[in-house]
């Protein structure tokens, strides 16, 4: 009983300051604080929930509140406490905690701060809402909630046109996702009759493709996968802690949370796997592609993202529901990391983003630049720090399980650029001598800023070792494997690492000449959005021009008005007159009488 008290108490302090809003709406100076302190209670809760879970292994489920009853169908107020929701609430409240606080140092010059800090929370809310939520209509709420808010807040500068196309432009695409979802929602209505996700298993464990497809391209949409996935890094046009909140660590894993819910439909269709494989490998490749080339420091980390969201799908479509999982609870800490020190740098360099214009903070900003190559290092996969324990551990199941070569290569090379486009990003930011305007005040030691930097790196350090020591092993783990299979990750990592270096080194003493097409390919994101976005209205604008010139103009103005008069009138003088026009004739028959007449007188 206490532990499920626990567990609902984590949702109580975070309701407060929303609640204090409603009651008492004027601008508090203390309202950022009542929100820090909100979450740090949150996060002392859910840690003493999750510790009693770990020790413990009982999962359960909490029903209350009968919502309404459609027909046969209960809706529940249903919360589902399993390893899932346990471990992944903690990792979601002190990662927000860490960004709340760098917001009230980063957005402290706005004046709408309180209602920032407010949409954040809510923002947290409805992602609690979705990953404790034990049926579907619970999660739709959450997922939709997310939606939202992330809508309003990538579009928080609104005064920028690009702020404001980037928060269409993602509601656009999750738009997509969610038809899907929607679409998965009213079959599991029809065919099982229940939206709970215990029945659903129960009743269609191999159920047909189409719910399943439906649910793919929800987290497709969501977690930005390659075919919708230009909304990322085009959200980057919000604040700093937005990024670092909703597009690494929480919201962009939503659509991979929503597949490792429902693995027991997934893990027994083996089509479905292949697709969810070939889909993340394509993204985890394409989307490290585009990062190589990439100028703005914020699109590299986005990019870097999509491409580690690319890992998770392949790792799900290797059938490791739990490893997947664990990489989203290791990525959401070095993520949130990097974009915090690459919200310090720009803010330090009076919002420049241009990594060609930063050089030399290595000196200038010492604690940022420790954080952020941790951060990086953490992102390769280097041994012992966070990131290894999760992407390390998928490449050798992917080596080791019957999976198609293809992806495996795919994956490998993903691993390789991975290494090179973070390097490129230390190299820009960090060394050389600095090439930023002189006239800039630079300044880090501001304790609300280097406190959550400080947290998320000892986070970067230790969380991959002490998550991956809580999750149980799901199968028999593979005792024996040859050392170049064991070693193929870091080998990988460390070419790229080398090939980045010697490439730097390289073109540090050429000649500028035109880039080559690749270049082009990389740095134009393949051409996908210039292609989507421009295929579609150009197609349109000239079917239509076609039409209203064909219709408007040769039809209702030329043969409906003054051709069309014309030609009645002729018509009519036509049938109606004698006259034929036939001058001749008519003169020959004038002439015929008078001759008649002098004939018949002589």
């Amino acid at each position: 009983m206490m532990f499920s008290s626990m567990a609902l108490m984590t949702l109580i302090p975070l309701l407060v300051p929303i609640m204090i809003t409603l009651i008492n709406p004027r601008n508090n100076p203390l309202y950022p604080h009542y929100v820090k302190l909100a979450i740090m209670y949150s996060l002392f809760i859910s840690l003493l929930a999750t510790t009693v879970f770990i020790f413990t292994g009982q999962e359960f489920m909490i029903s209350n509140w009968h919502w309404t009853t459609i027909q046969t169908i209960k809706l529940f107020m249903s919360f589902k406490m399993d390893f899932f929701s346990m471990v992944f609430t903690p990792v979601a409240l002190l990662v927000t905690w860490s960004i709340v606080e760098f917001s009230m140092w980063y957005m402290s010059s706005d004046p709408n701060i309180n209602q920032f800090l407010k949409y954040l929370l809510i923002f947290l809310v409805t992602m609690i809402i979705l990953i404790t939520a034990n049926n579907l209509f619970q999660l739709f709420i959450g997922w939709e909630g997310m939606g939202i808010m992330s809508f309003l807040l990538i579009g928080w500068w609104h005064g920028r046109t690009d702020a404001n196309t980037a928060a269409l432009q993602a509601i656009l695409y999750n738009r997509i996702g969610d038809i899907g979802f929607i679409l998965a929602m009213a079959w599991f209505f029809l065919y099982a009759n229940s939206w709970d996700f215990q029945q659903m298993f129960i009743i269609n464990s191999t159920p047909s493709s189409l719910p399943l497809i439906s649910l793919l391209l929800a987290a497709t949409g969501k977690s930005a996968q390659f075919g919708l996935h230009p909304w990322l890094p085009s959200a980057m046009e919000g604040p700093t802690p937005v990024s670092a909140l909703l597009h690494s660590s929480t919201m962009v894993v939503a659509g991979i949370f929503l597949i490792i819910r429902f693995h027991p439909l997934f893990e027994n269709n083996l089509p479905m796997q292949t697709l969810m494989l070939a889909l993340g490998a394509i993204t985890t490749l394409f989307t490290a592609i585009c990062a190589l080339t990439q100028n703005d420091m914020k699109k590299i980390i986005a990019f870097s993202t999509s491409s580690q969201l690319g890992l998770m799908m392949v790792t799900v479509g290797l059938n490791q529901p739990f490893l997947a999982f664990l990489h989203i609870c290791t990525h959401a800490f070095f993520k949130a990391m990097l974009f915090l020190s690459a919200g310090s740098i720009i803010h330090s360099l009076n919002n420049e983003q241009d990594i060609r214009k930063m050089g030399g903070l290595f000196n200038t900003l010492p604690f940022t630049a420790s954080s952020l190559i941790i951060g990086n290092l953490a992102l390769m996969g280097t041994p012992f720090l966070t990131g290894f324990y999760s992407k390390d551990l998928i490449i050798e199941t992917a080596n080791m399980s019957y999976t198609n070569a293809w992806a495996l290569m795919t994956t490998l090379v993903a691993t390789s650029l991975t290494a090179a486009y973070s390097i490129r990003m230390i190299f820009f930011t960090l060394t050389n001598y600095p090439r930023s305007t002189s006239l800039i005040l630079i300044n880090e030691n501001n304790p609300l800023l280097t406190n959550p930097i400080s947290r998320l790196a000892i986070g970067s350090i230790f969380a991959g070792f002490l998550i991956s020591n809580c999750i149980p092993p799901t199968y028999h783990p593979q005792t024996t494997m040859p050392l170049y299979l064991k070693l193929a990750a870091l080998g990988v990592t460390i070419l790229g690492l080398l090939l980045a270096m010697e490439l730097s080194l390289m073109s540090n003493n050429t000649k500028l000449k035109t880039p080559t097409k690749t270049y082009y390919f990389s740095n134009m994101l393949g051409f996908y959005s210039t292609t989507t976005h421009r295929l579609n209205p150009h197609s349109s604008l000239t079917s239509s021009q076609n039409l209203t010139s064909m219709l408007l103009d040769m039809f209702w103005l030329e043969k409906m008005m003054p051709k069309m008069a014309s030609m009645t009138q002729i018509s009519i003088s036509t049938s109606t007159s004698t006259q034929k026009g036939l001058i001749k004739l008519y003169f020959l028959s004038f002439f015929i009488p008078p001759t008649l007449m002098l004939l018949l007188t002589i």
